[in-house]
């Protein structure tokens, strides 16, 4: 391919208008396409935005020309279908989080990936950050001392409306989903692979037919020896920070930390400096960058963001899910 990477974004809803924003940032990016489930909805985002193409059904899009790679912005439990769908019909695939409902479904759509040698990424865009960028810097260089323990947590004072999304059963709706993934996957990703994961949480109804986890806290086991500490919550407005610490000082990242663009050191001696850490565009630009890297590179996954370390995610997701009682109709 040339060095144009042309981008699709399946779906309309705020996220992809966001990334869709954030992709003008993104030298050699272009913004050639939009799916929606109705033809007025793709012709009313791409107006907007300014998109030359307008799909009125995701299949559509998902076999048009001039497509390089498509953005799945959809509501949770059609991420895994979409992204099938994309990947079926030749399209490389940068998947919104969570990549899936299960490990189950996350499975099948890298078997996919693999199987037909797309490439395939989890959009965790907190991984392409310049701040966790410096964070990982830092930690190696020994500033800090010797690394045991990482604390993080995501909330914020959502709806309570029934039938919004984040509060849906049936959408995946829940913190752990939509907030709790920030912390497992950053954590994960400064401190390695977890062995271990001990949850628990409050929900939203003693109906498990209905209910979703309103706030989470979870600790991992890390190998070598380190410890997590992870909480979420779509009921409380939280610090929202994150705190790497070690033996000899300490690194935090602000609020939101997974969009911060400031981190800073606090060492045993007392003394303490702050380092900006900005970013481009609305933060989305980054992650687009290197998938748009991997496509010219001929890569099948990023090895900030491989196919293993998403199904890793998935999996203490699922293993979270049974701790705390929450299941989705896609699990039966």
């Amino acid at each position: 391919m040339d060095d144009a990477v042309r981008w699709g974004i399946l779906g309309t809803g705020g996220i992809a208008r966001a990334f869709a924003l954030g992709l003008k940032h993104a030298p050699g990016a272009v913004l050639a396409a939009v799916g929606s489930r109705t033809p007025e909805g793709a012709q009313t985002f791409a107006r907007e935005l300014g998109i030359g193409q307008a799909y009125g059904s995701y299949e559509a899009l998902a076999q048009a020309d001039g497509v390089d790679i498509l953005y799945i912005a959809t509501p949770h439990p059609m991420h895994a279908p979409n992204a099938l769908l994309a990947l079926g019909a030749g399209k490389a695939v940068l998947c919104e989080k969570p990549f899936a409902i299960n490990r189950r479904e996350a499975g099948e759509v890298v078997a996919l990936a693999r199987a037909k040698n797309l490439f395939l990424m989890e959009a965790m865009w907190t991984r392409f950050l310049p701040a966790l960028a410096e964070v990982k810097r830092i930690m190696a260089s020994g500033e800090i001392g010797t690394v045991t323990q990482v604390h993080a947590d995501f909330g914020f004072s959502a709806t309570t409306d029934p039938e919004h999304r984040v509060n849906k059963r049936e959408l995946g709706g829940g913190a752990l989903l939509d907030l709790g993934i920030y912390p497992l996957s950053i954590a994960c990703a400064l401190l390695g692979r977890a062995e271990s994961v001990q949850a628990s949480a409050i929900m939203s109804s003693s109906d498990k037919d209905v209910a979703v986890d309103t706030s989470t806290a979870f600790t991992m086991k890390h190998v070598g020896g380190t410890l997590s500490i992870c909480s979420c919550s779509i009921r409380a407005r939280s610090a929202s920070e994150l705190i790497v610490s070690g033996t000899g000082g300490s690194i935090r990242m602000h609020r939101m930390f997974h969009l911060t663009d400031r981190i800073t050191v606090d060492l045993q001696d007392g003394s303490s400096r702050t380092i900006p850490t900005p970013y481009l565009g609305n933060g989305y630009t980054h992650e687009a960058i290197e998938a748009g890297r991997c496509l010219r590179q001929g890569l099948i996954e990023h090895p900030l963001m491989t196919h293993e370390d998403t199904l890793a995610l998935m999996a203490l997701l699922d293993r979270i899910r049974a701790q705390i009682g929450l299941r989705y109709p896609s699990d039966t």
